[in-house]
C-alpha cells in the first residue's frame, strides 16, 4: 500500500527533476540504473527453495511489477538468479544473512554484482503524477474515473486542465484495457436531458463503440449517444434482486437496459422505456443480444406519459393471453416424444409489481403521474386479489448530511409530487418510504433511492 512503501521505494520513484510541469510524456525521464546483488543458483531446480527462504529474510528484491528471477548475469548458459536488494552487498558476507551465507556455503548459491534497470514500466500512475504535476496539486490528483469497456471517462478540475493529456496518456499506459481517454466538458443532465455530454479525447482514437459485461449481461452501445455509469452495477444488482420471477416492471428510464437485461434472465417481465431514440435503439439490440425477449419488451415514450401508459398495458396484455413461452433445456433427440417437456408458458400478470425511475436529477418531479394510476381498477388488487399496488424505486440527489435532512428533504419532495406524506423507514410498511443511500456523487451530494409501495390514496384517485 501507498502508506507502506519502503525508503528504498520511495527513492526509486522519486521525481525526476526534468519532468517536473512538463506539458508531454518523457518516459525515458524515469529510467534509472539501481547497482545491487544477485544470487545465482548452481541448478534452476534450486530458484524455488531459495526464492522462498530469501524472501523470508526479506533480502529479494520485492517491487511491484518487478519480476525478481532474472538470467545469470555471468552468462551461464539458461541459468537463474534471484534479484536482492541493494543492502546486500556481494563483497561483504556479512550483510547477508545466516540463509545467504549457508546456501554460499554448500555451493547452491553465488552472490554476484547486478544492475537491476527501473524502467517507466515499474512507475504506479500516482508516481508518475507525482513527478510530473507542480506541488500545490499533488492533494487531489485525478485519480477517480468512469469506464465503458475500453474508454476512461474523466471530469477534470479547471487547475488540471493544462495536464490533461499527460494525465490522459499514463491513464493508458496504467491500465491495459483503457485504449481511449475522455473529458467531459458538459454537465450530464443538465445541458442534454438525454444525460449524454460532450466531451474532448485527450489520448487515443475516438472511438466511443463500447461493450461492457454486467450482472451476466452484455451491452454494445455508443458512448457518446446514451447515459452508462459502470459506478451503478451495485445498483442496478441491488435493485434486481426485488424483482420475482413473474412479476411485471416498469422501468420508466431504462437507458440500455441495466435493470431490464438482467431482470429477464431470471424470468421477469419488464417493460423497458427510454425517451432517448439512441437509448431505445440500443436497447433492441442488448435484448436481443442477452435473448430475453420473451419477457423484456422496449418503449420509446416520454417518462410522463409512460408511467400511466406502462399500467395500461400490462392489463391490456394480462387481458390477451400475452405470455411468454420459454423452451426447455436441450433433451436428446433420441428420447422417446411423450417424455421430452414441452415449452413452459408464463402469462403476464395484469399489475406491475414495480416501477424503477433511474433519473436522479429529476424522478421526482414524474411522480404525480401516479395519482390516479389505477383509478376504476380496485378489485384487481388487495384485498379483492393478493396482489399488492406497485413498488416505487426513484433515484434521486440530495444534499449530503450526517442529521435528517437530506431524508426530511426528499420526502417532502415525495409528498410534493403524490400529495401524500411518508415517513423514512420500511417501504412495506404503511405510509412509510425506505430510502438507501446510493453513492457519493460530490463533495456535498449524494445519490439515494426511495423506495415506497403506492399508497391506495394515490393509486385510486381521480386523474389530474
Amino acid at each position: 500500500m501507498e502508506g507502506k512503501r519502503s525508503s528504498l521505494e520511495m527513492n526509486l520513484f522519486r521525481a525526476p527533476a526534468a519532468a517536473r510541469a512538463a506539458k508531454s510524456l518523457n518516459r525515458a525521464l524515469f529510467a534509472r540504473t539501481l547497482p545491487t546483488a544477485a544470487a545465482c543458483v548452481r541448478d534452476n531446480r534450486l530458484i524455488a527453495k531459495y526464492r522462498k527462504q530469501l524472501e523470508k529474510t526479506r533480502e529479494v528484491l520485492l517491487l511491484d511489477k518487478f519480476d525478481p528471477i532474472a538470467a545469470d548475469p555471468a552468462g551461464q548458459q539458461g541459468g537463474k538468479c534471484l534479484v536482492l536488494k541493494p543492502d546486500v552487498k556481494p563483497t561483504a558476507p556479512e550483510t547477508w544473512s545466516s540463509d545467504l551465507q549457508e546456501a554460499s556455503r554448500l555451493g547452491d548459491l553465488k552472490v554476484v554484482p547486478f544492475d537491476v534497470t527501473i524502467g517507466y514500466e515499474l512507475w504506479s500512475y500516482l508516481d508518475v503524477m507525482r513527478s510530473v504535476l507542480p506541488e500545490d496539486l499533488h492533494g487531489e490528483i485525478p485519480v477517480g474515473f468512469n469506464t465503458a469497456g475500453h474508454v476512461a471517462h474523466l471530469n477534470l478540475r479547471g487547475q488540471y486542465l493544462p495536464y490533461k493529456h499527460i494525465i490522459a496518456q499514463v491513464i493508458i499506459d496504467k491500465n491495459p484495457t483503457i485504449r481511449t481517454v475522455i473529458n467531459k466538458t458538459d454537465n450530464v443532465g443538465t445541458e442534454n436531458e438525454f444525460r449524454t455530454f460532450s466531451y474532448e479525447v485527450l489520448a487515443g482514437p475516438d472511438d466511443m463503440l463500447v461493450e461492457v459485461s454486467e450482472a451476466g449481461c452484455v451491452f454494445r452501445f455508443d458512448y457518446s449517444k446514451v447515459y452508462w455509469n459502470t459506478k451503478l452495477g451495485t445498483e442496478h444488482q441491488r435493485i434486481t434482486a426485488l424483482f420475482k420471477p413473474g412479476e411485471v416492471v416498469a422501468d420508466v428510464m431504462a437507458g440500455i437496459g441495466p435493470f431490464a437485461a438482467p431482470a429477464g434472465k431470471k424470468g421477469v417481465f419488464v417493460w423497458a422505456n427510454d425517451k432517448n431514440p439512441e437509448s431505445y435503439k440500443y436497447l433492441g439490440e442488448v435484448i436481443k443480444k442477452n435473448k430475453v425477449s420473451e419477457f423484456v419488451k422496449p418503449f420509446n415514450y416520454d417518462g410522463h406519459d409512460f408511467i400511466q401508459k406502462a399500467a395500461e398495458l400490462v392489463l391490456e396484455a394480462s387481458q390477451r393471453g400475452d405470455c411468454a413461452v420459454v423452451k426447455p433445456a436441450k433433451v436428446s433427440r433420441s428420447a422417446p416424444p411423450a417424455t421430452r417437456p414441452q415449452p413452459v408458458r408464463i402469462p403476464v400478470p395484469p399489475t406491475v409489481s414495480h416501477f424503477v425511475m433511474n433519473l436522479p436529477a429529476s424522478a421526482l418531479e414524474f411522480l404525480h403521474n401516479y395519482r390516479g394510476l389505477y383509478r376504476g381498477h380496485e378489485k384487481l388488487f388487495t384485498p379483492h386479489t393478493e396482489a399488492e399496488l406497485p413498488m416505487v424505486h426513484a433515484h434521486c440527489f440530495a444534499a449530503k448530511g450526517d442529521d435528517a435532512t437530506p431524508l426530511d428533504d426528499i420526502c417532502q419532495r415525495i409528498c410534493n409530487g403524490i400529495g401524500v406524506r411518508l415517513v423514512p423507514g420500511d417501504a412495506e410498511k404503511p405510509g412509510q418510504v425506505s430510502i438507501h443511500e446510493v453513492r457519493d456523487v460530490a463533495p456535498a451530494k449524494r445519490m439515494f433511492c426511495a423506495s415506497f409501495r403506492l399508497p391506495p390514496e394515490v393509486a385510486f384517485v381521480p386523474r389530474a
